[in-house]
């Protein structure tokens, strides 16, 4: 059922119910164009219609960082997106990366159906939106097609266990060609078990990473975002040190030895292990 609550004088919150919980896309008061999208109250992501290149929350202006390096500035990238949500980062590459060939993977049609109708894609966006499940939709990609891979999957605020798997990480990498890199938005808090079982179960896959996070996240003092990127090259890991310091919400890159003792021996996951990321505490969304 939808709901249209109208501001002062500016845009109307739309309500609806999707397979996700009740959807909320409810106006910012900065910016005339610019929606945040809630499920259940929980605030996912931002869009401004006016300004796609712009990112609101910090966990994707560090996604916008992977985005920014994947190659040289404004050249196309081909894009596979695990989990929609407003399509925020499909938009910010379709923005900075004109003629970029884009693949949404999103589980929830309705809420795709309404971030459509109320936050339509340009025309010309190179940009396909499949309705299923993420890995389902992965194993459809071709060998070696995707330039990025980006991971943003949580149902109920949690990432779903088969999406943390050793198996998983493998189906990313073959859809990824030579050289390409897979970017995933992990979220944990103390004691941060389930972050460093990540960090373990993508390196048995890809031989580089790197993860960016704010300090407080990675001394394991609050609940919070990190960003896992992977390759099976180099990293521009001074360049992602570099914007993460001087982003609004200053985060701190880890890699190499200290990225590995951070994991503290963790074990990597499997299908027959894996567990779904760990719900964030209620105070998160206060």
């Amino acid at each position: 059922m939808a709901k249209n609550r109208r501001g002062r004088g500016g845009p109307e919150t739309v309500e609806e119910t999707v397979d996700g919980g009740v959807a909320q896309l409810r106006p910012d008061r900065d910016r005339p164009r610019g929606f945040t999208l809630l499920i259940d109250g929980a605030p996912q992501s931002h869009v401004d219609l006016d300004d796609p290149a712009y990112l609101d929350f910090a966990y994707q202006r560090r996604l916008g960082h992977v985005v920014d390096l994947a190659a040289p500035s404004g050249k196309p990238l081909q894009v596979v997106h695990l989990g929609g949500g407003a399509l925020t980062m499909a938009r910010y590459v379709a923005a900075t990366r004109p003629r970029s060939t884009q693949q949404v993977v999103e589980i929830d049609a309705p809420l795709v159906q309404l971030v459509r109708r109320v936050l339509p894609l340009e025309s010309g966006w190179r940009i396909r939106v499949r309705g299923g499940d993420a890995r389902a939709g992965l194993a459809k990609i071709p060998d070696g097609w995707a330039d990025l891979v980006i991971a943003d999957v949580f149902s109920g605020a949690r990432t779903p266990a088969h999406l943390t798997s050793a198996e998983f990480v493998g189906e990313v990498r073959r859809a990824l060609r030579p050289g390409g890199w897979y970017a995933a938005n992990l979220a944990d808090g103390p004691p941060l078990r389930f972050l460093r079982g990540q960090i373990a179960t993508v390196h048995t896959i890809f031989p580089e990473l790197c993860l960016t996070a704010e300090p407080a996240v990675l001394r394991g003092k609050r609940f919070g975002n990190a960003i896992l990127l992977a390759a099976d090259g180099q990293l521009p890991v001074a360049d992602l040190t570099r914007r993460a310091a001087t982003d609004p919400h200053a985060g701190r890159v880890e890699h190499g030895r200290a990225l590995l003792d951070f994991t503290g021996g963790a074990a990597a996951v499997t299908d027959a292990t894996a567990v779904a990321s760990p719900p964030p505490p209620p105070e998160v969304f206060d």
